[in-house]
């Protein structure tokens, strides 16, 4: 969820749509809390396998976050099986899975109290703010040694670096947003699948046509945990606005009470209480609102274009149900997707020989099968073999040519729904994608969490003076210096 905009289609962000296998999306990732067992580690010291430099390794133990609780045993199975693998190359480490979800609050106990993992994620928008406060651990020698940064789309590398390119954090999955849509829901209201709607006009009327003909959801809303905030922005980048701006001398202003916010309020407003088109649940997060799409119980919602993956593995999604499309832009100029993804860093407790072990780690499981034929096949084949989906949407990490010849590579693993998600796939190259705020971005999404809130649950809730009240708060945050 960060810094510099991608901009137009015409960057490297955007030259290419990643449909690519990757084992965690949006906000999070972490091991199950029960079943998670490591698979046997060799003996430290052993034999180094085939091609490996006959060197003595310390044994090392490093802890790891790459599931989402309750995710299901295959998926355990499937990162088991790649432990196995990794194993067989550095029989020296240890890795233990750890649960670990990232959302804001938790996150911020986890860094206070000392008990993240070795390796973790963090959405985009952490990055700049951990690097200031050397939160997370620079490294940039050890990425740079494995002899691939220069291949990084710069214009997500840089999320995860400092303002002078070190590297402290390395990008693993990127997305724009979209809208999921449940499939079957729109064929028993009488709706064509195949022909979502493009305007938020076309959304109104649809939501209020599930509602009426279904008796659920028509469209559901994020409020809780920073999601309402995140959202609420979604659709203020989607009329043509922003939260914030820079002007030249670095200074940053809130702009969160701009005419478009409160069109996107009153907006949501009007389906809550005008068409009855949202239900009945208003406290929804990234994981609940999930849930309930799988379950049937929500029409249309708004979230990252990589939400198939967590609903296999969270929500037991049935395929059939899945739609996902681009995210209606207004004919505004500055009418933009938010765009946003996830960083892997390393645990500041750590010892140097850990954090060896972390990159390897980090260089094994989530870039390999990005960047080499190898790797690529392998991961397919283990989560193919595992039920787990190959082939979601997604932005692409590293260049244009390495993203072509990454499709070659598994297309033959391919397992989701494609043709559910072309009108996401065939529109998304011609949108303009821009990142999200560039400072404070949690601060300011958790200031717009209680202003979603109250426009869902209070007719008469005064939009102006809400906005005016979370922007006021929202730059005091800005005017703060970090502590030191």
């Amino acid at each position: 969820m960060t810094k510099k905009p991608l901009g137009r289609m015409s960057t490297l962000a955007l030259a290419a749509l990643a449909v690519v296998s990757v084992s965690a999306c949006s906000a999070a990732a972490a091991t199950p809390s029960a079943t998670a067992t490591p698979a046997p580690t060799q003996a430290a010291g052993s034999q180094a396998p085939a091609g490996t430099p006959a060197t003595t390794h310390k044994p090392v133990t490093i802890s790891v976050g790459v599931l989402r609780p309750g995710a299901t045993q295959e998926a355990v199975d499937a990162l088991n099986l790649q432990i196995t693998e990794f194993n067989a190359k550095y029989p020296w480490i240890t890795v233990e899975p750890q649960e670990y979800n990232w959302t804001a609050p938790t996150f911020t106990a986890q860094l206070a109290g000392g008990t993240l993992p070795t390796v973790f994620n963090i959405p985009f928008t952490d990055g700049k703010g951990l690097i200031a406060q050397h939160q997370i651990v620079n490294i940039d020698s050890r990425v740079r040694a494995l002899g691939y940064a220069d291949k990084f789309n710069p214009n997500v590398l840089v999320n995860g670096q400092d303002d002078k390119g070190a590297i402290w954090a390395v990008p693993i999955t990127a997305y724009g947003m979209s809208l999921t849509y449940n499939r079957t829901l729109f064929k028993q209201a009488g709706l064509d699948p195949d022909k979502p709607p493009t305007t938020w006009d076309e959304v109104r009327a649809d939501a209020k046509v599930i509602a009426d003909k279904t008796g659920v959801a028509g469209f559901a809303q994020m409020a809780t945990q920073n999601t309402g905030g995140w959202q609420l922005t979604t659709m203020t980048y989607a009329l043509g606005g922003r939260m914030e701006t820079v002007d030249k001398d670095g200074k940053v202003t809130a702009t969160i009470n701009n005419s478009y916010t409160k069109a996107a309020l009153q907006y949501l407003h009007d389906l809550r209480w005008t068409d009855n088109s949202m239900g009945g649940t208003f406290d929804y997060n990234w994981g609940t609102i999930n849930q309930d799409f799988a379950a049937g119980q929500i029409g249309m919602f708004t979230g990252g274009s990589d939400l198939y993956t967590a609903m296999v593995q969270n929500n037991s999604l049935k395929a059939d149900d899945y739609g996902i499309t681009v995210i209606p832009l207004a004919s505004d100029p500055n009418a933009g997707v938010l765009g946003g993804g996830n960083l892997v860093a390393v645990n500041v407790m750590t010892t140097e020989d850990q954090r060896d072990a972390a990159v390897d780690f980090i260089d094994f499981y989530y870039m390999n099968k990005l960047r080499t034929e190898a790797g690529a096949v392998e991961d397919a084949k283990a989560l193919k073999a595992n039920n787990q989906p190959v082939g979601v949407p997604a932005l692409p990490i590293f260049d244009k040519a390495t993203y072509d010849q990454s499709l070659v590579w598994i297309k033959d693993y391919i397992n989701v729904p494609t043709a559910q998600m072309t009108p996401f796939t065939s529109k998304i190259f011609s949108e303009p994608v821009v990142t999200e705020p560039r400072y404070n971005t949690q601060d300011l999404y958790a200031a717009l969490d209680p202003v979603v809130q109250a426009v869902l649950t209070n007719k008469n809730a005064d939009i102006t003076k809400l906005l005016d009240d979370a922007n006021t708060k929202v730059q005091k945050i800005i005017n703060t210096p970090p502590a030191s």
